[in-house]
């Protein structure tokens, strides 16, 4: 019986989701701005034994026909947002053991720049620190912003990607000896520089020549979290992830997906069963059914065709409300230029795409669909005992290692799953009875201190800097 992971999914904006939900008086999450909001969040994670604090992360924002939309700006739907990462120390300062996950792109800053502010982060978190790898989000309104003529397409940046991550590996892992810090100040040594190594990396997209600043923290790497379930998004985080997000459509889709990625994982000389992968819920958890389906209600009421067609638009370039209802998204290959479609979201265009000879939805059965629903993956509300049925009966199926939560209500569905949900997850022996004592993030979710990789693996395919 596997034990339970799990972890927050949070934005350092009005709510989580791209669905409609602090102006609930149940919601403080309007307080985005304040310290002290994430500190109580924090706290309230640390002490319910969850592992990690998640963090989505982009400088993009929802777009139609070129400009953000009334709707994103009236309803706060993905929009505004702040920088999460200069929270983390401050809320690691407050906790003991939550560990903290933030995303960087791979297509923005330098690999240089990237690996420095990890290694400072697992530093100042005692190695409580993951990095969430994408390649990118809202790609046309980045584009946009940091003056780019072209939007690189979808496959070619997890290219970049792969060699992205191989550079970061040989700042973190190949720059110091683990032995090369003295820090002697009776002898007035801080480290030995006959253990320090220039790094030489000449690649197809980037280079580099030179010594890494950050001497090796805890876990010398983050714990490398990956969120896709495109085809190529599978195929990269076979390769590097160590935890993988998985979105939740249905049980049968995302047990194929996790299998699939164990598979490739097996199929490149990892363990599969290595993996922590874990997908996103919605937990609407109560002391009677009849509360949780009446705090389920309110939520949904309070949801539209216009919230659902805005966010829908900002993660993969297509208007639904421009489209002809009654009939499916293949509908777009009639278009002369598609624009951006098929390079920004493609796990949520190809979700509702024809297959396995069955017909796709409509695009009005796809905004019922994500009405309510927006981004989140699994919905399940109930008493405690009827959603903790429902966890294990997810874990089982599809062959998963945990949630991550996404609130509908923050932080009080954060309270309700720490004070109502965890003691009967502990009851049934599918978490710790107490918090997991770990010196790092990577101890508490893989249970090993070492990186998965050799590290030739992040060499390999490059040639030195002439």
């Amino acid at each position: 019986m596997k034990t339970i992971h799990l972890g927050v999914f949070e934005v350092a904006g009005p709510q989580v989701g791209g669905t409609l939900s602090w102006p609930h008086p149940r919601s403080s999450s309007a307080r985005f701005h304040d310290l002290e909001h994430w500190v109580h969040i924090a706290k309230v994670l640390d002490r319910g034994g969850f592992d990690f604090l998640f963090f989505a992360d982009g400088y993009g924002y929802p777009s139609v026909n070129g400009d953000l939309p009334e709707t994103a700006a009236r309803g706060g739907i993905n929009f505004p947002s702040l920088d999460p990462a200069v929270l983390i120390p401050a809320l690691a300062r407050e906790t003991t053991g939550l560990g903290f996950v933030v995303t960087s792109s791979t297509g923005l800053d330098h690999p240089v720049q990237t690996a420095r502010r990890f290694a400072s982060l697992d530093h100042f978190t005692g190695g409580r620190v993951g990095w969430n790898i994408v390649t990118g989000a809202s790609q046309n309104t980045i584009a946009e912003l940091f003056g780019h003529t072209t939007m690189q397409a979808h496959d070619a940046r997890y290219d970049q990607a792969d060699e992205y991550l191989d550079l970061a590996l040989r700042l973190w892992q190949d720059s110091w000896d683990d032995d090369a810090v003295r820090a002697d100040a009776a002898a007035g040594v801080y480290a030995e520089r006959e253990k320090l190594h220039r790094v030489e990396f000449s690649g197809e997209h980037f280079r580099s020549s030179g010594y890494f600043t950050v001497d090796p923290s805890p876990q010398r790497v983050p714990v490398l979290f990956q969120a896709g379930t495109s085809g190529r998004g599978r195929v990269y985080a076979a390769r590097n992830a160590e935890c993988v997000f998985v979105q939740g459509t249905t049980v049968a889709q995302t047990a194929a997906n996790v299998a699939d990625i164990r598979a490739q994982a097996a199929a490149q000389g990892r363990d599969p069963e290595s993996i922590r992968i874990m997908v996103g819920l919605t937990v609407t958890v109560r002391p009677t059914h009849a509360e949780a389906e009446e705090l389920r209600a309110e939520f949904d009421a309070m949801q539209t065709d216009e919230t659902v067609a805005t966010l829908y638009a900002g993660n993969t370039g297509i208007d639904l409300l421009a489209l002809d209802p009654s009939r499916d998204l293949t509908q777009l290959l009639d278009r002369d230029d598609r624009g951006p479609v098929g390079q920004m979201g493609q796990s949520n265009i190809d979700r509702f795409l024809p297959k396995d000879g069955r017909p796709a939805p409509t695009v009005r059965e796809i905004l019922d669909d994500l009405k309510g629903k927006g981004t989140r993956g699994f919905q399940v509300w109930g008493d405690p005992v009827e959603v903790a049925d429902q966890l294990e009966h997810l874990m089982d199926e599809v062959d998963l290692d945990g949630f991550l939560i996404e609130p509908i209500f923050d932080p009080a569905d954060l309270e309700d799953v720490a004070e109502l949900l965890v003691p009967e997850l502990r009851r049934r022996g599918r978490m710790p009875a107490e918090p997991v004592a770990a010196a790092t993030l990577r101890e508490r979710l893989i249970g090993s201190e070492a990186y998965f990789r050799p590290r030739a693996r992040a060499a390999e395919s490059v040639q030195p800097v002439s």
